[in-house]
C-alpha cells in the first residue's frame, strides 16, 4: 500500500492516516490481545483479571519508560512518534506469534488433527489481519517524510517477529505456556498508551474542525476493519 500510495503532504490526509492507525491498534489491543489473554488464563485455571490487568499495567509502564528514554535522546517529534509507533506494533506482534506457535505445539503434543486444523486457521487469520497493521505503520511513516522503501521496510520488519517468536515458542512451549496471557496483555497496554499518547493527538493536530472530524472518521474506519477481521478470523 505504501508503494502505490501517492505522496501527499495534506494535513487532512495525515489526520485520516493517523486516525486509521489509531483505530487499527486500539481494535487489535482488545480483540487480538486482551480478550485472548483472558481466554488463555481461563483455560489454565487462572482468574483472567490478574494477567490481563497486571500485564496491561506493565505494558503501560514500559512505554512510559521507553518514551522517557527517547526524549533524552533529543530526537525530533516525528522520529519520536515513529519509534513509539513501530515499537508498539512490534510488541503486539510478538505474543501473536507466540500464540500461533503454542497452538501448533499443543496440536503436535496431543497429536490431534482438529487442533492442527485450528492452529492453521489461527495462523491464516493472524496473517490476514496483519495487512491493516502493516499499513498502520507504513502509511503514517510515509506521511512523516520517510522514503517509500524505508516506510515499507519498517512496516514489514514490525511483523517479522511473529514467525521468529512462533518458532521459539514451539521449542520452549512447555515452559512458556502459562505466561502467554501476561505477554498478550503487556503488548495491549503498550499499544494502548502509544495510541493515546501519540497517534490520537496527531490525528487532530494542525487542523480545523473538518480535519479533526476526518481523523475521527479514519479512527472509526480503522477500528471497524480490524474488529471485523479479528472477529471473523
Amino acid at each position: 500500500m505504501v508503494i502505490i500510495f501517492k505522496e501527499n503532504n495534506s494535513v487532512k490526509l495525515k489526520n485520516i492516516l493517523y486516525g486509521f492507525a489509531s483505530g487499527v491498534m486500539l481494535a487489535a489491543a482488545v480483540w487480538s490481545l486482551l480478550i485472548p489473554s483472558m481466554e488463555y488464563a481461563e483455560d489454565n485455571g487462572v482468574h483472567p483479571a490478574l494477567p490481563s490487568a497486571g500485564g496491561f499495567i506493565l505494558g503501560v509502564l514500559f512505554i512510559l519508560i521507553f518514551d522517557n528514554l527517547i526524549n533524552r535522546l533529543s530526537l525530533t517529534k516525528n522520529n519520536r512518534s515513529s519509534a513509539l509507533l513501530i515499537s508498539a506494533i512490534t510488541l503486539h506482534n510478538i505474543p501473536e506469534g507466540m500464540a500461533v506457535g503454542l497452538s501448533f505445539a499443543t496440536a503436535a503434543k496431543q497429536n490431534d488433527p482438529a487442533l492442527f486444523a485450528s492452529a492453521i486457521a489461527l495462523a491464516i487469520g493472524i496473517g490476514i489481519q496483519n495487512f491493516p497493521e502493516g499499513a498502520a505503520v507504513a502509511l503514517p511513516l510515509r506521511q512523516m517524510g520517510e522514503k517509500r522503501l524505508k516506510a515499507f521496510f519498517l512496516g514489514s520488519m514490525s511483523g517479522i517477529v511473529e514467525p521468529i517468536f512462533g518458532v521459539l515458542t514451539v521449542i520452549i512451549a512447555s515452559f512458556i505456556a502459562s505466561y502467554i496471557p501476561w505477554f498478550l496483555s503487556f503488548a495491549a497496554g503498550a499499544m494502548f498508551l502509544a495510541v493515546v499518547k501519540e497517534l490520537i493527538p496527531a490525528a487532530s493536530e494542525n487542523c480545523d474542525k473538518k480535519g479533526s472530524t476526518l481523523g475521527s472518521i479514519g479512527a472509526s474506519l480503522g477500528f471497524l476493519i480490524m474488529m471485523v477481521l479479528d472477529i471473523s478470523l
